[in-house]
């Protein structure tokens, strides 16, 4: 069935507590800037790409999917995923301004759209047109609890309250000082126990001797993974440091291509695989990354750029996959939401991948794309 329409949309959805930062970013939205894709005969596919709302480049992607990708779209077959994501991604023009940034986070929201699409078309949920479900469980780690804006009583405090819910595993973000983070940590541990993972997150703040200097300090605290403890292309780099410490490495939300991620395997710079569907090309070029990380024997745990509202589809559909980050923002915006009970992500039902924002969604948050 062809392609009729390809409409943008962008949402700002509020975060906790009115804002939060972490050791490069403050912000107190979150964006969801989308795309509605409608068959000739009314079946509407939706995909978006997650950013930190802000209008004027949230309207470039929007703008990009409307000026650019939507003529490449309208009038084809909405169920030729694999040959549209190459019209996209090897289209001349575009190759020449992107392969990378706007032109591929819009590119993500058009091809999860299409799969959204797809398996509406299906009549299943998303997971089951992937191949079916490789696994009982899938285990949630929570993030959203352990912001580096959130004070060191309130951190220990929400930690304990998340493991009280039935979490067994959640992650802190560092990147203030050495001394503080590790004593935030201790803190944590204490609180938790040794049988909850703790992982932890630099988002890319520190350079390679702050990162060892930290990973000596922290030897006894058993972290789980070190992710983006460097520049986020800093191969090089993060190859020292993953020879030179026990902590596993963990990267990959802000890679664009499985070229990217190729070379960090190469290099056996990286220990846990985060490709996230918002930030690459879509489904299509994250089950690429899980393959190769498969490949590799290398876990994957999926970076939330969407909530894990379609990272939970991929986590019960593919065997590379283990743990999946749950961050709650806008879960209230679908109408099948990514949803965690006793520490595990709830097997999806309906038919799709996730992604339809509700009435109230769209009304609510809405904002103009141009």
């Amino acid at each position: 069935m062809n392609i009729r329409s390809v409409e943008p949309f962008i949402l700002h959805v509020p975060v906790t507590s009115g804002g939060i930062s972490d050791s490069t970013h403050s912000i107190s939205h979150w964006g969801v800037v989308g795309v509605a894709i409608q068959r000739e005969d009314g079946l509407t596919g939706y995909g978006f790409t997650g950013t930190h709302a802000h209008l004027a480049s949230d309207q470039l992607i929007a703008r990009c999917i409307a000026s650019c990708l939507a003529p490449l779209l309208l009038g084809q077959d909405a169920g030729d995923i694999a040959r549209l994501w190459q019209t996209i991604a090897r289209n001349p023009a575009l190759q020449w301004v992107g392969r990378a940034g706007i032109t591929t986070l819009a590119h993500a929201a058009v091809d999860v759209a299409l799969w959204d699409l797809k398996a509406k078309a299906a009549g299943q949920p998303l997971w089951k047109l992937l191949g079916g479900q490789v696994r009982d469980k899938v285990r949630a780690y929570n993030t959203d609890i352990g912001w580096l804006s959130i004070p060191d009583d309130a951190l220990v405090e929400g930690a304990a309250v998340a493991v009280q819910q039935g979490f067994t595993g959640i992650k802190v973000k560092v990147g203030s000082t050495v001394e503080r983070d590790l004593r935030r940590l201790g803190a944590v541990r204490r609180a938790i126990g040794e049988s909850i993972t703790m992982a932890i997150d630099g988002n890319g703040k520190w350079d390679l001797a702050t990162c060892q200097r930290f990973c000596s300090g922290a030897q006894d605290l058993d972290i789980f993974w070190f992710e983006e403890p460097l520049w986020h292309d800093d191969v090089k780099g993060h190859a020292q440091l993953a020879r030179s410490t026990s902590i596993p490495v963990a990267l990959g939300e802000q890679l664009y291509t499985t070229d990217a991620f190729s070379e960090f395997f190469a290099q056996q710079a990286i220990h846990w695989v985060q490709p996230d569907v918002t930030r690459m090309a879509g489904l299509t070029e994250v089950l690429r990354v899980c393959d190769m990380a498969s490949a590799f024997r290398l876990p994957v745990a999926p970076h939330a750029g969407e909530m894990s509202q379609v990272h939970v589809h991929v986590s019960y559909a593919h065997m590379a996959c283990t743990v999946l980050e749950y961050i709650p923002w806008i879960q209230q915006c679908f109408t099948d939401p990514a949803l965690v009970v006793d520490g595990y992500f709830c097997l999806p039902q309906v038919p799709g991948a996730g992604t339809t924002p509700t009435v109230d969604a769209l009304a609510r948050y809405r904002q103009p794309v141009v």
